[in-house]
């Protein structure tokens, strides 16, 4: 079996392989203040959660967006399985050709989303994944990884909206009943829903008109779920996206 990992900014998502069957999808925070072992006792119970070994594990790989915590990963996780660990980076082979003025400045999550998207949906695609920001990359026709953007992500909206105004309450992160808000809360749930989820549609219709052709488009992240049901553009949710491509890497590396 092979565990997989994307370390992100808020939270890390952690999955684990048999063959080519994915058997969980859980996340974890991303908290740089804790210990190698506190993070290895956080692992082990994800997988005694499952009813997992941890020494079934034969081969693990990470993406990380966040430096200062991958090695304490990489040490957890060679601390409870003894399994090699991969770390998505320069060295590995992914098969993407990135069109891009600095190829080394993408991301490991946007590289490994794209590896994903490519073995499994149609293209052109882009792939939008809603985290701490909320990315757009696209991919052409032809495989290539060709830009994307970078919007701030909602939570971040949402906490800069809190703190910066002394009069509006920290909310629940679910859709009102309706688009016209009665009441501050009602208002506020709106702007954050409706809102992220109109500027995702007005975000591919500006896409499209820029490549001249319809796209596939896929969401994933922790608060895609949220966002996505509330958008007029057909959008796929794909929660394993990035799981699923630090798999395909694991393989092309092997």
């Amino acid at each position: 079996m092979i565990l997989t990992i994307d370390i992100g900014n808020t939270n890390t998502v952690v999955g684990c392989f048999r063959n080519n069957d994915l058997l969980f999808v859980e996340r974890l925070s991303t908290d740089t203040s804790k210990t190698v072992l506190e993070y290895a006792i956080s692992i082990k119970n994800v997988l005694e959660m499952y009813q997992i070994d941890p020494s079934q594990m034969t081969g693990s790989v990470i993406s990380s967006v966040v430096p200062t915590v991958t090695g304490m990963f990489r040490e957890a996780i060679e601390k409870i399985t003894g399994a090699r660990v991969m770390i998505v980076g320069p060295g590995v082979k992914t098969g993407l050709n990135i069109l891009m003025d600095n190829p080394a400045q993408v991301g490991s999550d946007l590289i490994v989303n794209a590896v994903a998207g490519i073995a499994e949906y149609s293209l052109p695609l882009a792939i939008i994944d809603m985290g701490t920001a909320t990315t757009i990359e696209i991919i052409d026709e032809n495989k290539n990884f060709i830009g994307g953007m970078i919007l701030p992500g909602i939570k971040v909206s949402l906490d800069s909206l809190t703190s910066r105004t002394s009069q509006l309450p920290r909310i629940s992160m679910e859709a009102p009943k309706r688009v016209i808000g009665k009441n501050t809360v009602e208002s506020m749930k709106s702007g954050l829903i409706f809102g992220n989820a109109s500027c995702l549609d007005g975000m591919i219709d500006r896409i499209q008109q820029e490549l001249g052709k319809e796209i596939t488009v896929v969401a994933t992240g922790g608060l895609a779920e949220r966002i996505i049901p509330h958008c007029f553009h057909s959008i796929i949710l794909d929660d394993a996206l990035l799981l699923k491509g630090l798999m395909l890497i694991y393989q092309k590396n092997q």
